[in-house]
């Protein structure tokens, strides 16, 4: 049976770009902006996936962390 959607947890690269895993499944992707990473999802969660068991949702969880200096 399918899952109704799949969360991947979306950080910023220290090299640039985003890198984003899927939570509860090995999943891995990343991309240089944020259409590309959404194109990547897309890519990934498709080969990861039989299309009969495959998500209807993406969604992408974008955590920024930031460190204030008091």
């Amino acid at each position: 049976m399918a899952t109704s959607e799949i969360i991947f947890e979306v950080t910023e690269s220290m090299e640039g770009g985003y890198e984003a895993r899927a939570l509860g499944h090995s999943i891995f992707t990343q991309g240089e902006d944020w259409p590309e990473l959404k194109a990547m999802a897309l890519d990934a969660v498709r080969c990861h996936f039989d299309e009969a068991d495959a998500p209807r949702v993406i969604r992408l969880h974008l955590v920024r962390e930031d460190a204030i200096a008091v």
